[in-house]
């Protein structure tokens, strides 16, 4: 009877350890847990594969106006080509056509070489089409 209470205490522990184990990458923010990795992808496949069957979206538009579009163009861009070099083609031309957000970068008067970023961003979904760096 020992025995089997002994395992029966074991196996909660055994479980957290392994759980434990899978979960890497814990970012903090403010001394509270934002987001954590995990590695047992079983149930967010599951997910994937549902969502590109019925490709739902339960909003009319993800990106609703321009100043969202270009909060979610300038991580986009600044991650790929660096926050310095992208705030310097501030101020950005944004134009809405057809629910697509273009957004591109102004050449700096300083520079006579060089290019600007261009990004078309899906309103509906917020999908990117196109991004490129000109050079």
């Amino acid at each position: 009877m020992k025995t089997s209470l002994g395992l029966l205490l074991m196996i909660p522990i055994l479980s957290c350890t392994k759980r434990d184990k899978q979960e890497i990458n814990i970012s903090k923010m403010n001394n509270s847990v934002v987001f954590k990795e995990n590695r047992n992808i079983e149930n967010a496949q599951s997910k994937l594969k549902s969502a590109l069957l019925e490709n739902e979206i339960l909003t009319e538009k993800v990106i609703p106006d321009s100043k969202t579009a270009v909060n979610v163009a300038e991580i986009i861009v600044f991650k790929i080509y660096g926050e310095e070099n992208i705030i310097k083609q501030r101020p950005y031309n944004i134009n809405y056509f057809e629910d697509y957000y273009i957004i591109n970068g102004t050449m700096p008067k300083d520079l006579a070489i060089g290019g600007t970023f261009l990004i078309i961003i899906s309103s509906k979904d917020g999908k990117i089409i196109k991004l490129t760096h000109g050079e």
